[in-house]
């Protein structure tokens, strides 16, 4: 069994499925059903065991999912775009912020004290758009 994708007139995904290719190629739309790989992201195919980078065939970029860009000229499954300053990496067809993510602090035993969010408020406001999210003290 393989994933497929459904792509609209648009280019978006509108559902995912498994199945087998004899019953996509059965399909009156069958042009409208693209190939995706469960195991491919940012480029690169991961072992679904272990979760680390293998030798598998990175198919199209991507796994697909509803609301994802098909791109023909790619072959890509392109994410939505998260925020508007973000730009598309041509390598992994994934968005990335303009600024990197700052390291999370630490508390004494090692454990994050909270976690960053994007704020394109804050980014457009010229503070820099990863705010700081303190968990709370339990």
């Amino acid at each position: 069994m393989s994933h497929f994708a459904q792509i609209d007139e648009n280019g978006f995904v509108s559902q995912v499925i498994v199945a087998e290719q004899d019953f996509i190629d059965s399909l009156p739309d069958v042009d409208s059903w693209v190939q995706t790989s469960y195991n491919t992201r940012g480029g690169k195919h991961y072992d679904p065991e272990t979760g680390e980078e293998d030798d598998g065939v990175a198919l199209r970029k991507n796994y697909a999912g509803i609301g994802f860009k098909y791109d023909v000229d790619r072959d890509a499954f392109i994410p939505p775009q998260p925020f508007a300053s973000w730009e598309l990496v041509e390598e992994s067809c994934l968005w990335q912020a303009p600024e990197p993510m700052p390291e999370v602090p630490v508390d004494a035993e090692g454990r994050p004290t909270g976690h960053y969010m994007w704020s394109e408020d804050e980014y457009n406001a010229g503070n820099g758009g990863w705010v700081f999210l303190a968990y709370e003290d339990e």
